[in-house]
């Protein structure tokens, strides 16, 4: 990820899919083919201060000659959401890492069941509608507060138009509160389903919980935001292999952070472990997984690891770096 260059885009269009959310449509500022991706992907866009934000492509592989996202003005934002709603203007140049894909889209199997919470939905709108093209069924459930705070409305309504029955919208203040029952959806689904669940922390854990009985291979999930645990538990001594340097990272410290004190770069984006950018191959030592993107299975396989969030169990922890 190190060497990943920067692509030089401009802004396209901006459109409001509700008060706090907008679709931006992104070009390449010379007017070349975008690289190739695949539905789930997400792009990282640099910010003027240099800092990185990861963002989902709403549009698939075939559709139109660059890159949509769309973000969510965060209340609680470090900076990436507030630029992005509020100081961005048609016309302006911006820089962009090419899409990277922790979302794959199983290409192979029986039908998809998507559930999207609030800006989850994002990923899941490229997904569906490389299903559409490939005559694919799939079944959404999308989720969100109400329905002034839910994004791209009319294009779910006209899917659910086109083919009645696969759109099931489900609004917080619409039914006393009560969050959609996952489980209850599940249940009905065939045993070659595979099921797609992006959303806040909440919905993924029920989303997880209802299916633990299903193959792993069957289950894809994708974060939004991440735990909040981002710093170290415990002590340990972090050597850089190919660099043959070496670091103390104290407990209430990331690997990320010592790194940028020490002048090491490593591309980062999201620091919660949810965009899959700092992902970093492990020479030796068994790592704390704190992220939201590796598999239990590929957690244990002890490959690679999310240098933003996680630690070590061990006390020396080998990098290829």
């Amino acid at each position: 990820m190190a060497d990943t260059p920067l692509l030089s885009y401009y802004v396209h269009c901006i459109r409001f899919e509700t008060e706090n959310i907008r679709s931006i449509e992104l070009r390449p500022a010379d007017g070349s083919p975008v690289p190739p991706f695949t539905p789930g992907a997400h792009i990282d866009v640099q910010l003027p201060d240099g800092a990185f934000r990861s963002y989902s492509l709403t549009n698939g592989p075939t559709d139109g000659p660059g890159y949509e996202i769309a973000v969510n003005r965060d209340a609680n934002s470090r900076g990436g959401s507030i630029h992005m709603c509020e100081a961005l203007r048609v016309g302006d140049p911006i820089l962009v890492r090419a899409p990277a894909n922790h979302f794959e889209l199983a290409e192979a199997g029986g039908p998809s069941f998507f559930f999207a919470g609030g800006i989850g939905i994002t990923p899941i709108i490229a997904m569906i509608r490389h299903l559409d093209q490939a005559g694919r069924p799939w079944t959404l459930w999308f989720a969100a507060r109400s329905r002034r705070h839910a994004a791209f409305i009319d294009l779910l309504t006209a899917w659910e138009i086109a083919a009645p029955g696969r759109v099931h919208l489900h609004f917080d203040d619409e039914n006393d509160g009560r969050p959609l029952d996952i489980a209850a959806q599940c249940s009905k689904a065939q045993t070659t389903t595979h099921f797609y669940c992006c959303g806040p922390t909440p919905m993924i854990a029920a989303f997880k919980a209802a299916l633990a009985d299903r193959p792993e291979e069957h289950v894809h999930s994708e974060q939004f935001s991440g735990t909040g645990i981002a710093v170290a538990e415990r002590s340990f001594l972090l050597v850089l292999a190919r660099s043959k340097q070496e670091f103390l990272v104290p407990e209430g410290r990331s690997i990320m952070q010592i790194l940028e004190e020490n002048d090491v770069f490593v591309p980062s984006s999201c620091r919660q472990g949810v965009c899959g950018t700092c992902e970093t191959r492990i020479v030796e030592g068994v790592p704390d997984h704190k992220d939201g993107i590796l598999s239990p299975r590929e957690q244990a396989s002890n490959r690679t690891m999310m240098i933003c969030c996680s630690g070590s169990k061990t006390d020396r922890l080998v990098l290829d770096l």
